[in-house]
């Protein structure tokens, strides 16, 4: 009796984590593509207005480039109390990034973009599955790869004022080097979050947590890659 009681329970946490991690990347899906919609939107059917209007009003360019920050920041800490609340915001993040991404489209073309989300699907898949399945403690990788990430954000800075086209192509590749990591690690995360803490937090809510965290790992790959593939047409 003992022995059935065991198995069941096993095979009741199995399905609850599978039933988690499809919540989790299903919901990761759908913010990409209202991404994708929002920013096919905003450059084939409302770029006239959303130009115009940016043109008038430039402080707006602050708003939607701080308001993701601040909604990030309210999804991580409500989305385990109110799902619904960090579903919304999480869905509004998306729509703000793909105006954002329609504003800086016009630099690259049609197939840089295509190769770059492919590329980026891919290797994102590949990475969240590895995470997700391997039994190797990846927190070390992860923590190298958070130290390297702000490292890269102030370098980053200084290149903004410097302007070097080839500073930026190396910067492109690490990024992509540290997106990858990370996407393993978080995918792990994730997955041992919902192990140790599903009895005291909603699944959905932590469904969406680490629906946004994989989220912005596959944007910053998505754009990493794609500035490597303009740079490479380019030369």
């Amino acid at each position: 009796m003992d022995n059935f009681n065991g198995t069941r329970r096993v095979v009741t946490d199995q399905a609850g984590l599978n039933s988690f991690l499809s919540k989790m990347y299903g919901t990761m899906t759908l913010a990409v593509l209202v991404s994708a919609v929002s920013s096919w939107l905003t450059l084939n059917v409302f770029a006239t207005q959303v130009l115009g209007y940016f043109q008038q009003h430039a402080g707006m360019v602050w708003l939607i480039l701080l308001l993701p920050i601040v909604l990030t920041m309210g999804i991580s800490f409500s989305a385990t109390r109110n799902p619904v609340g960090g579903f919304i915001m999480l869905m509004v993040v998306a729509i703000i990034y793909g105006v954002e991404f329609s504003l800086i489209a016009g630099a690259y073309t049609a197939s840089n973009i295509t190769a770059a989300f492919v590329s980026s699907a891919a290797v994102f898949a590949t990475m969240s599955i590895y995470g997700t399945v391997t039994k190797r403690d990846l927190s070390r990788f992860g923590s190298h790869a958070l130290a390297a990430l702000v490292a890269l954000f102030i370098a980053s800075i200084i290149n903004m004022f410097l302007k070097s086209p080839a500073i930026t192509y190396i910067f492109s590749y690490i990024a992509v080097i540290i997106f990858v990591v990370l996407t393993a690690w978080d995918a792990q995360k994730m997955k041992q979050i919902y192990i140790n803490y599903n009895t005291e937090n909603s699944v959905m809510g932590l469904a969406i947590v680490g629906a946004l965290t994989l989220y912005l790992d596959f944007v910053n790959l998505f754009i990493s890659l794609l500035q490597i593939f303009g740079m490479n047409d380019r030369d």
